[in-house]
């Protein structure tokens, strides 16, 4: 970024504070990805290769995610989180290695997930709204993938359910 551009945001906003609440997003990003990564990996039980392509798809995502957070983060001229050790550090959207494999147990993992990060960019879009146009779209972008994430766990979860109870019903 050009660095009258950033002179301009500082006028307006706390530039080293939203470079911190970047690289704590980008390192829940990165942790999302894993979670995902892994999720695919080891899933069992119900819809299997449905929830897992799922997973697939929304590490994807999440990786993308974090490409863009490091990319706006260099644009203001900070420096992305260099160090994975760091993510915990830093990540309020915490990843707690699964310690059951059924697909019910894993999406109910990753819709936590997805909600503490649409919790994340939301307060991104609010604290750069009106201030920082470029950030708050990205913020905005990346909230709308994570909305569509948890509603895609969600409604795995109904179909799981419903499934079960017309078992049961037979």
């Amino acid at each position: 970024m050009a660095r009258e551009s950033v002179k301009i945001l500082q006028g307006k906003l706390d530039i080293e504070s939203l470079i911190s609440q970047l690289n704590a997003a980008l390192a829940e990003e990165w942790l999302a990805y894993y979670q995902y990564w892994v999720g695919a990996l080891v899933v069992e039980g119900a819809m299997r290769a449905d929830v897992q392509g799922e997973f697939e798809e929304h590490a994807e995502e999440e990786r993308h995610h974090a490409q863009l957070l490091a990319n706006r983060i260099i644009e203001l001229e900070g420096v992305p989180v260099l160090d994975p050790k760091k993510w915990f550090e830093l990540a309020r959207c915490k990843y707690d290695a699964p310690n059951e494999f059924d697909s019910v147990s894993l999406l109910k993992d990753n819709v936590a997930s997805e909600r503490c990060a649409i919790l994340r960019y939301q307060e991104i879009a609010n604290f750069t709204n009106g201030k920082d146009f470029t950030t708050c779209d990205i913020a905005k972008q990346i909230l709308a993938e994570e909305e569509e994430h948890e509603q895609d766990l969600q409604d795995y979860l109904t179909d799981i359910a419903r499934m079960k109870k017309s078992f049961l019903e037979k």
